[in-house]
């Protein structure tokens, strides 16, 4: 195999458009991203009983990301523990927003105040309600990118009709979906574009949607993996010892198996996005750094052959 030193490992730290760019829409974005579900916890995230995380390194993190180069962050309404809110610590961190800087969010799934799911969001008016509420969290006049998280297997023709009108009324820039299957994305393009399809994928995660993936980027829409890095670890994170071949290839580069996970993705093809989360400055910085490591043919299909061997997932 062709070893590739980590760039991590350089005086400079390595920024995320060595990730190379993706234009959502008319929003160009470097592909490493930061995903913000974890940061208002440390722990397990989505739990009513998570642990606040302090709040000032919180934002250390967040203003450390844009300092690398981040200009893509994906964050939800509901993406909170007791004390802390992921969009109002976007909110405090970040605003005045750079013109650069691209927030993505998702409605759909809603949490009560004391972290108890709740029934998804289904009608106009609750959607509706959802995108104002994160406009108010984020503090801004207009969502960039509104992904419609869904559940089921049914018709989202209501749903992302309601989300398109908001869409022309001028309070969502460009429209998302997450969750969903190769059906679900036809029926909401016939109407109103698509730009992304954010889904769980991974090393070993969901190979039966290898395709799917493909076809993302034959339709010039992106794809953004969620649990990237935590595989079957899910909203825990990561958990158990990483296989022989992600170990194997990552003692190559000196790098961590996330930073290879993570690698991974963006090898599947220049629309692949990733959104990789954390509340550590240093996990952070190898995270953006992943964005810079360059696999082998050797590398790639011994990867290959380990997420083929995985067992279709629901």
């Amino acid at each position: 195999m062709t070893s590739t030193s980590s760039a991590s490992s350089t005086t400079a730290p390595v920024t995320a458009a060595a990730s190379g760019r993706w234009t959502l829409g008319d929003l160009p974005v470097n592909r490493i991203g930061f995903g913000t579900m974890r940061l208002p916890q440390t722990g397990g995230a989505l739990v009513p009983d998570a642990f606040p995380r302090d709040r000032d390194a919180a934002l250390a993190v967040l203003r450390r990301a844009v300092d690398l180069g981040v200009n893509h962050i994906d964050t939800a309404a509901f993406y909170f523990s007791p004390l802390r809110s992921a969009n109002e610590l976007i909110n405090s961190a970040l605003a005045p927003y750079a013109d650069d800087l691209v927030i993505t969010t998702k409605v759909g799934p809603a949490r009560g105040l004391t972290g108890e799911w709740a029934a998804h969001a289904r009608t106009p008016e609750a959607l509706r309600g959802q995108v104002e509420e994160n406009l108010r969290q984020l503090g801004r006049d207009h969502l960039d990118v509104v992904n419609l998280r869904i559940s089921d297997k049914g018709s989202i023709a209501e749903r992302f009709g309601a989300l398109a009108e908001l869409r022309q009324a001028g309070l969502i820039r460009h429209l998302g979906l997450s969750n969903v299957t190769p059906a679900h994305l036809a029926e909401a393009q016939a109407i109103a574009p698509v730009v992304c399809v954010q889904n769980r994928y991974g090393i070993g995660v969901r190979p039966e949607d290898d395709a799917f993936v493909r076809d993302c980027g034959e339709q010039g829409i992106a794809f953004v993996p969620f649990y990237a890095i935590a595989a079957a670890g899910a909203e825990g994170g990561a958990t158990g010892a990483e296989p022989a071949e992600i170990l194997t290839v990552a003692q190559a580069h000196g790098v961590s198996p996330a930073e290879i996970r993570l690698a991974w993705t963006l090898h599947r093809g220049p629309h692949v996005l990733a959104i990789p989360g954390t509340g550590d400055l240093g996990h952070l910085a190898a995270n953006v750094a992943a964005g810079s490591l360059r696999l082998s043919e050797d590398e790639l299909e011994l990867l290959e052959t380990l997420h083929r061997s995985a067992a279709p997932t629901g």
